[in-house]
């Protein structure tokens, strides 16, 4: 039997007041405020609204949710609208029991939807960085579990608002470098989502200028003087052959530093004096040939016959020939080196090539055509595919001559018993 008896005025009992001040016993006691309606106190101190009504001659019960989460007009309202229900000859509780599974069904579906953050921002990286290198896909990911998932990855991404990027930069504020480029990731991943018609507000975008980045620390050139010192301190220092080797092709070659370390065998043709990276291993994602010297190639061919290897890496680690040297081993070598210039570090050697160049007569596009850059002008992008092969082997064979020349200048200027000294100093073992 249903209590379909019509719904009266009511004159509810309790106040703000009453509630706030009700504190908690030893036991559970109810707060009524009529037509069913009330508070039950438990002895935690939570404080919970619940409706009591007869539903098919048995008594019923149902929940609202708790205070001061739901106030006391909202809970009112529910408690109306359960009221209605039963006038219509529905069960609130059957009907509120539906309401949970509809949004676990709905949260279950955003899932897999991959609409909450931390699975989009996975897809976003799937996606979108396909042309970047895995070692920048890797730092985007670590970046994304160490400072960003922990706060914002469960959330759904439409309900990410600015404070909660807000409360993920600001632990990294000591190092602004970071904290931005953590904002920046958001903001690209919002651009995405959407793109996608997930979303439709980018809540990175208004913090753009919270934190306050350093200007960017450009790398060191090296005078003409500063690099004959500089050649000199190299073949002095008390490195492994490899690791000398490769400092060497950095700076005939003017190509990066993971261009370098990460260079195979099967790239070079020594007869023709040709290295063709390819584009999987540049920045820019295209191909590019460089035109070896006769000093780079006579030193690939000592470096093939000191190492008995002619496959796989140039530059194998020490540990495990499987794998190049690490990155951080030109830098511990250029750390150590003592010529007269504090904090030189190895990309600065292609600035140093680009100026040196440049002052000596060489063309910007053939300079930037070494440096492997991309042309920033579109329309300039569209119709410039030269090459200028010849100029810029003619180039880099100047480089290398003026680099040996200016080594030479330099020992001519030292002191006799300063040239038999050869530094002591030994490379530890960066696998």
């Amino acid at each position: 039997m249903i209590d379909r008896s019509p719904m009266r005025h009511q004159n509810h009992a309790l106040t703000p007041i009453q509630i706030t001040n009700a504190l908690p016993r030893t036991r559970p006691y109810k707060l009524t405020d009529g037509a069913g309606l009330h508070l039950v106190v438990s002895p935690g101190g939570t404080k919970a609204w619940r409706f009591q009504y007869r539903y098919a001659g048995a008594r019923c019960d149902v929940g609202i949710g708790t205070f001061p989460e739901i106030g006391i007009a909202d809970a009112r309202d529910q408690h109306q609208r359960y009221r209605s229900m039963l006038e219509r000859g529905l069960d609130p509780a059957v009907a509120r029991r539906q309401q949970v599974k509809e949004r676990r069904d709905l949260s279950s579906m955003a899932r897999r939807r991959a609409d909450d953050f931390e699975a989009f921002s996975k897809r976003w990286v799937e996606e979108r960085m396909t042309t970047r290198s895995a070692t920048y896909r890797a730092q985007i990911l670590s970046r994304l579990e160490r400072f960003v998932w922990p706060l914002i990855g469960p959330k759904p991404l439409a309900s990410v608002r600015p404070v909660d990027v807000l409360r993920t930069i600001e632990p990294l504020t000591m190092t602004p470098n970071t904290a931005e480029g953590v904002r920046v990731i958001i903001q690209q991943i919002y651009n995405y989502a959407i793109q996608k018609l997930i979303v439709e507000v980018n809540p990175a975008l208004p913090l753009r200028g919270v934190v306050q980045v350093p200007p960017a620390r450009h790398y060191r050139h090296l005078r003409e003087a500063e690099l004959g010192a500089f050649w000199c301190a190299i073949e002095k220092q008390g490195a492994r052959f490899v690791t000398i080797a490769a400092a060497k092709l950095l700076a005939y070659s003017m190509c990066r530093k993971s261009e370098v370390l990460r260079a195979q065998w099967a790239e070079f043709d020594l007869e023709r004096a040709v290295w063709e990276i390819p584009a999987a291993r540049m920045k820019m994602k295209r191909p590019h040939r460089v035109y070896l010297p006769r000093q780079a190639v006579e030193l690939l061919q000592l470096l093939r016959a000191v190492t008995g290897v002619a496959e796989g890496y140039v530059f194998p680690s020490l540990c495990r020939r499987s794998v190049p040297i690490a990155d951080v081993t030109l830098n511990h070598l250029f750390k150590r080196l003592d010529f007269g210039v504090d904090d030189f570090a190895p990309h600065g050697l292609r600035a140093t090539g680009a100026t040196l160049l440049r002052e000596h007569g060489f063309s910007r596009d053939v300079v930037e055509l070494l440096l492997a850059h991309k042309e920033r002008n579109p329309t300039t992008a569209a119709y410039h595919h030269h090459e200028l092969a010849e100029e810029r082997r003619r180039a880099l064979q100047y480089l290398a001559d003026q680099i040996h020349h200016l080594a030479e200048v330099h020992r001519q200027q030292l002191p006799s018993s300063k040239i038999s000294v050869a530094s002591t100093q030994r490379e530890p073992a960066n696998c």
